[in-house]
């Protein structure tokens, strides 16, 4: 079975800890030792009903707030597939909590009160998921139970949503009326929105297409190691080991190593002592080449016929996750999939007020800020933009002195 990994995404007290509690609870997805931990608790809602969030608030802090602070991950799977859960916080403090959670994600939740509707935390948990292209977006409007299952309600707030997702440039959106705490349209129909004729939650993310791009000209390998055994039985073996982040590479292809240009062709594919025909996306293989090329860790394997950008000075959208400022005047260490260099952020091009979508012009950049930068390397970085190419496009900066990870890089384009 494929695996989705999708991100819930909501302001405070919208039920996003409550919606996967039930989406776990009613597809029994739950050990027996969580279930009788959750039946002996004393939090109940105020009908008397289990609280199920209690399932994803995993921090005591998050227990006695009732609020979401770092990203929780459940996984479940049921007949048809497998999941992956990221509930990331809502409060804006938290923004680089949801980065961080969101990055991987195939599809994202965004929950909406349906007695509020749109309001600024949507618009700005909208525009990250925008910004960091996750393919897929169910929009559940949640507590339909308070506004007596309306739909006129519904109506209106997906008509107000779609001017965002407009503006923000989100595609593929799907809405969906839910209760989280009465389990409508949660994992079953709901016997009490019958104008609603979708599908429910958990039919929606087992049916939801997978956007896999297995392309060869976007064929991508990190390498990791060389391997040189130097022994006897095997004393000109030469391979490069890596992960395939992108596409697809299959004997005989023309690769090209970057950043030194020189080309080879494909001579052998090796999975756990196997020969492939072929490897795709996510897969960890040995890469034999027909030529002997001076290759190190930190180069990348690229398909020849649609190589990536090769350039030192790229614009770049920066999330900061540090307490202490951006130091334009500091020397960062930026690490590209197996590559790792120095760099200097060379300008601040703006900030994006996330919540009204202004950009503005300032020179500082704190934590959780996201804006547009300038970044020089000391070295050329192979990489393709963000929104083309996730996999090759993101980028973490490091903080030479402390080895903390300071900020999270989404490459646009390089600056001649």
């Amino acid at each position: 079975m494929d695996i989705l990994k999708f991100i819930t995404a909501g302001s405070v007290d919208d039920g996003k800890s409550t919606l996967i509690g039930r989406l776990l609870y009613d597809s029994e997805a739950i050990l027996a030792d969580q279930l009788e931990a959750l039946h002996a608790s004393n939090r109940k809602n105020d009908d008397g009903t289990i609280d199920l969030a209690i399932l994803t608030d995993g921090l005591k802090a998050e227990r006695e707030q009732g609020i979401t602070i770092d990203v929780a991950y459940k996984y479940f799977e049921t007949d048809k597939r497998k999941f992956i859960i990221a509930d990331a916080p809502g409060h804006i403090q938290y923004t680089r909590n949801m980065v961080t959670g969101a990055s991987n994600a195939a599809l994202a939740i965004i929950l909406i009160d349906a007695r509020k509707g749109v309001i600024e935390q949507t618009t700005r948990h909208s525009f990250l998921v925008s910004l960091l292209q996750i393919p897929q977006v169910v929009v559940a409007i949640n507590k339909m139970d308070m506004v007596d299952y309306s739909e006129d309600v519904f109506k209106k707030i997906v008509s107000d949503y779609k001017k965002l997702a407009a503006k923000v440039n989100l595609n593929n959106v799907t809405y969906i009326p839910v209760s989280a705490l009465k389990g409508d349209n949660i994992v079953y129909p709901s016997s009490k929105m019958t104008w609603y004729l979708g599908d429910s939650l958990l039919q929606h993310l087992e049916n939801v297409e997978l956007i896999i791009d297995d392309s060869s000209a976007h064929a991508r390998l990190p390498v990791q190691w060389v391997v040189r055994p130097q022994t006897d039985e095997l004393h000109d073996y030469r391979g490069y080991a890596g992960r395939v982040s992108s596409g697809s590479f299959k004997v005989n292809d023309k690769v090209t190593v970057l950043p030194s240009g020189f080309s080879s062709t494909i001579s052998n594919i090796e999975l756990y002592n196997k020969n492939l025909d072929e490897a795709l996306a996510g897969t960890s293989v040995t890469v034999h080449l027909a030529d002997e090329i001076d290759i190190s860790r930190g180069d990348i394997i690229v398909n020849s016929a649609g190589q990536p950008q090769l350039s030192n000075v790229i614009e770049a959208d920066l999330c900061w996750m540090d307490t202490r400022p951006l130091d334009t005047g500091m020397t960062y260490l930026v690490q590209h999939n197996t590559k790792t260099i120095r760099c200097k952020i060379q300008e601040i091009i703006y900030k994006v007020n996330i919540n009204t979508l202004e950009k503005e012009h300032d020179e500082e950049f704190k934590l959780n800020d996201i804006g547009r930068i300038v970044i020089k390397t000391a070295d050329p970085l192979a990489f393709d933009p963000y929104q083309v190419n996730k996999a090759n496009g993101g980028a973490i900066i490091i903080d030479s002195r402390t080895n903390v990870t300071v900020g999270a890089l989404m490459l646009c384009q390089s600056v001649e």
